[in-house]
């Protein structure tokens, strides 16, 4: 799968001597129906820009919605008294990114599955998919059927022969509490950074689509085990003890989920490393007060980027580029879900103290997830994208092979 803006035929030319003209004709006339061009581009520095007037049935998920979440994050439903963080949408340099489809989106996706294997910021994203896809469908929660585990979900979609899942594993790699007070929020755990989370890994051949992802928690206490030996920690304040990054953790724990994705025998599904996702907290730190009361997204001139945000995006996609390197070699697809610059110019988009219901702990703010609806929404239009250009790309290969 080749991820591009071009309308192209596989061989990079619009037309081929070998297809005869009518041929050619008919497909280009489908191409132009059913693909809509992008210019999404890594290296965009376009601004947000305000979207066209949006239809409040667009921009509200639905009634339906509310049932196929954990309805966290429904900042609207826990009284956020503004709206204009829904009124504008990121724009791509030279083009526009169209509004969501969710009838496309389920034709295009027909037949097949997605797993969001992450974090709870991955399934923000499935939840955002959901809500999406409210509009023209509702799916049957299937979850029981696999596991009791509330934190691995699936969704079918009977109309579409369609199943959308969140496999939980916020380290991606084998994981355990190493607080002997138990866990909390900020407490120390233990990473085998050589070992893949069999939880996630265990379920992904049977899936088309993998979105992997992973960023919040590599921040917290945690000591590092390589070939079953402690290697060093982040934070930890030990004696004797070398002291890591947490750069160092989160290289190696990518590396051995794409390791293991390569590995795995039965595995040909599309892998699409979704980037990391910035947290907003002003006036303090996340467990020190801090906030994000921002109604309005950031100018270029008010925007400050912390170098660990770049760390964590180069550190993740250079992983992510050789893991295609050598998934190319098996036949396997890596793909680029970037949103990382889109989400910096966005500190209005997080939930705050809106993303839960009352009675829950005010003290700690949200700046970390994304309100639903709302900037996370562009996430799925970018992931639109991808499939349509899968999609183009199946196409002129079908058609070059029946000429």
């Amino acid at each position: 799968m080749k991820f591009h803006g071009a309308v192209e035929l596989p061989n990079g030319k619009t037309t081929s001597t070998d297809i005869p003209k009518h041929v050619f004709q008919v497909a280009v006339v489908l191409i132009l129906l059913t693909i809509i061009p992008l210019c999404i581009n890594r290296n965009s520095r376009s601004p947000i820009l305000p979207s066209p007037k949006i239809d409040n049935d667009i921009n509200d998920h639905g009634l339906e919605a509310e049932d196929l979440t954990t309805r966290n994050q429904n900042c609207m439903k826990f009284g956020r008294p503004d709206t204009e963080f829904l009124k504008w949408r990121w724009k791509p340099d030279e083009c526009e990114l169209p509004l969501f489809d969710a009838v496309q989106f389920l034709e295009l996706v027909r037949g097949k599955s997605i797993a969001f294997v992450g974090d709870s910021v991955g399934r923000n994203q499935m939840q955002s998919l959901l809500c999406l896809l409210a509009s023209a469908a509702n799916p049957e929660d299937i979850s029981e059927k696999y596991t009791p585990d509330i934190n691995f979900k699936r969704w079918f979609y009977a109309d579409y022969n369609f199943t959308v899942a969140t496999l939980w594993s916020p380290f991606l790699v084998k994981a355990s509490d190493a607080d002997p007070s138990g866990h909390t929020y900020n407490s120390i755990m233990n990473l085998y950074l050589d070992k893949v989370d069999e939880a996630w890994a265990a379920e992904v051949t049977k899936f088309d689509y993998v979105i992997i992802s992973a960023g919040q928690w590599f921040f917290r206490p945690l000591m590092f085990y390589e070939n079953g030996k402690l290697v060093g920690c982040f934070k930890c304040q030990q004696e004797n003890v070398t002291d890591l990054t947490h750069y160092y953790g989160y290289r190696k724990a990518f590396r051995t989920a794409f390791r293991s994705l390569v590995s795995l025998k039965d595995y040909k599904g599309v892998t699409v490393l979704r980037t990391f996702s910035p947290a907003h907290f002003e006036n303090g730190d996340w467990n020190k007060g801090g906030n994000c009361a921002r109604t309005r997204p950031f100018t270029k001139e008010e925007m400050k980027v912390d170098q660990y945000v770049w760390e964590m995006y180069f550190t993740q996609v250079e992983e992510q580029r050789a893991a295609a390197k050598e998934g190319r070699k098996r036949g396997l697809q890596f793909g680029l879900l970037d949103t990382t610059e889109a989400m910096l110019l966005r500190p209005d988009g997080h939930p705050n103290h809106y993303g839960h219901s009352p009675e829950r702990n005010l003290m700690i703010a949200d700046c970390v997830h994304w309100c639903l609806p709302g900037p996370v929404d562009t996430w799925n239009e970018f992931l639109l994208y991808m499939l349509k250009g899968e999609a183009q790309t199946a196409f002129g290969r079908k058609l070059q092979k029946n000429a």
